[in-house]
């Protein structure tokens, strides 16, 4: 297909929010791979923040941190674990940086004393940013979901310029599909298609007529109710297709696919496979998510685990994880302010491994810091990510170092042993997220290290997002007390992992290794965390029947 004629999904959501339209997406991006095609994929967020960096977990969730140091919407995650693209600054646009942009030329005066008006120039900026990424890659297919929903005030300036796009690349060029509620009201034992019919007027006001209707339903939509979407929302019945509640989202795509999604897509937009579809790895991914015999518990011990969307790409890792060591992981969440509360037994005596995840703040810290030593202590798989290293390290110094005042100057500046400290120079930044380490760092491996034998080569790559960092001026007595330096940043002499020697599996990480996690292409540290999980529960397990048959031995020699 020629460089210049890329083909537009467009995908919008109505009714309520929280529908799946980023599940949606990738499923879609995912279909088109399938077919051979090239696929590119954005998220356009009418929110004005620049980017979602400065945001709390609770507003927004977890923070996607691409290769190239972009801090953008979790929804990005989806897409780069269906498809397996790397993706970066110019996939996720929000309302801030199109403003930011134009206003920034405004300053400079380059519209020439020109009234500076939402179209055409923020509507033009909008176009900009979603015709030339696709363009440059040579992309056959861009999809573009647009945050929140349809009737959202912010969002008009997004769907004011989608609806000039499709007249100015065509009808063939572009696709319009549009996710929406169908519920179910269950006192009346009936499926109500009204909801959808008012979304979906509600784009067509704005000047955008679907093509395509993805609809979320609790029960599958009749033939009856299907026409009557159809007849209502002036579209073909093939058209309306069914997006029911799944167990996993990985069964999202071949639920599409059992629908003619891409079938319409490929039709609708004049595009031809450029090789036969097989979906049957994917079939059988899903298959083990769902079917596996064996089982794990593995603790989440952070600060915001009463929202899962702040780990969504750990969530997602530890299901990759699963399915290639055959187990499904069964995830507890434990509030680290609990574990301050209640001791960390009466939260992790009978899990097979504990994960302590990113953060900021001071909020919940020892607790996180006692889960750490839990695991330590009662040989308990352990994995730490970025806060969860130095909450590991900063346990290791007090009770295995002798530091006992041992701290982070995140939580302590008068810590006389800052075994986790801001680096030189970073001290002074005047935008919030100017001292934050972004994007993907190279990482040398000690040679016989847990990591080491895990990623099966010496020189790995992964992404960043922290500002402290584990103290060099301390490296030599953590070291003597058998903490393992197993990976080094060659570029600025930084740790980037340890492990505990005398451990079966004892690994933090300063990076976020859960970013890289695909479903077919497990992160080899989550892999190897769940297989030792596994293994010590089963070791645990086995050793509590023999102590119980051993026990009913007794009993009977006594009687």
């Amino acid at each position: 297909m020629s460089e210049k004629s890329p083909r537009f999904i467009f995908i919008t959501g109505g009714v309520v929010s929280s529908l799946g339209k980023g599940i949606a997406a990738a499923s879609t991006g995912l279909l088109l791979k399938e077919h051979g095609l090239k696929v590119t994929m954005q998220k356009f967020d009418p929110y004005l923040n620049v980017d979602p960096g400065t945001m709390s977990p609770y507003q927004h969730g977890e923070v996607y941190v691409t290769d190239d140091g972009a801090e953008t919407d979790l929804d990005l995650g989806h897409y780069e674990r269906f498809t397996s693209e790397s993706l970066g600054k110019e996939n996720c646009v929000t309302a801030g940086q199109i403003y930011d942009r134009i206003l920034s030329r405004e300053r400079r005066g380059d519209y020439l004393g020109k009234t500076v008006q939402v179209i055409p120039h923020v509507t033009d900026e909008i176009k900009k940013a979603m015709v030339d990424p696709a363009k440059r890659l040579g992309a056959d297919v861009s999809i573009i979901e647009i945050g929140g929903t349809v009737g959202d005030i912010e969002g008009l300036p997004f769907l004011e310029s989608i609806r000039q796009l499709r007249l100015d690349l065509s009808r063939e060029r572009t696709l319009s599909i549009h996710l929406t509620l169908v519920p179910y009201i269950k006192a009346a034992h009936e499926m109500k298609t009204k909801p959808t019919q008012h979304s979906v007027r509600e784009l067509r006001e704005i000047g955008i007529q679907p093509d395509i209707l993805l609809c979320r339903t609790e029960f599958p939509i009749g033939a009856e109710a299907r026409e009557k979407i159809a007849l209502f929302c002036n579209i073909p019945p093939k058209a309306v297709i069914e997006a029911p509640d799944v167990a996993s989202i990985y069964e999202v795509p071949l639920m599409f696919h059992r629908g003619g999604l891409d079938r319409l897509i490929l039709e609708q937009l004049g595009l031809k496979p450029s090789r036969p579809m097989d979906l049957r790895p994917w079939e059988s991914l899903v298959r083990v998510i769902r079917e596996s015999p064996r089982s794990v518990t593995i603790g989440i011990c952070g600060k915001y685990t009463h929202l899962h969307d702040a780990y969504k790409s750990i969530v997602e890792a530890m299901v990759h994880a699963g399915a290639a060591n055959g187990v499904r992981v069964s995830l507890r969440w434990i509030e680290s302010e609990d574990v301050e509360r209640d001791g960390a037994d009466a939260h992790l005596k009978d899990v097979g491994g504990l994960l302590v995840p990113g953060g900021f703040g001071e909020r919940g810290i020892e607790g996180m810091i006692l889960a750490a030593g839990y695991a330590r202590e009662n040989r308990i798989p352990f994995f730490g990510i970025c806060l969860g290293l130095q909450c590991a390290t900063i346990e290791f110094a007090r009770h295995r170092a002798g530091l006992e005042q041992a701290n982070s100057t995140e939580f302590d500046r008068q810590t006389p042993h800052p075994v986790i400290d801001l680096l030189p120079g970073q001290t002074h930044s005047g935008d919030k997220g100017g001292t934050m380490r972004l994007g993907a760092y190279p990482c040398r491996l000690r040679p016989g290290t847990k990591a080491r034998e895990a990623y099966g080569e010496d020189l790995i790559k992964e992404r960043h997002r922290h500002r402290f960092e584990l103290n060099n001026e301390f490296r030599t007595r953590l070291a003597a007390s058998g903490l393992v330096m197993a990976g080094i940043c060659p570029d600025n002499d930084l740790v980037e992992i340890i492990e505990i020697e005398d451990h079966p599996w004892f690994v933090g990480v300063q990076f976020h290794p859960e970013l890289r996690s695909r479903p077919r292409e497990p992160h080899p540290l989550f892999r190897e965390f769940v297989r030792a999980s596994a293994a010590h529960r089963c070791e645990v397990d086995e050793a509590a029947g023999a102590g119980r048959a051993a026990g009913r031995g007794t009993g009977g020699a006594d009687g």
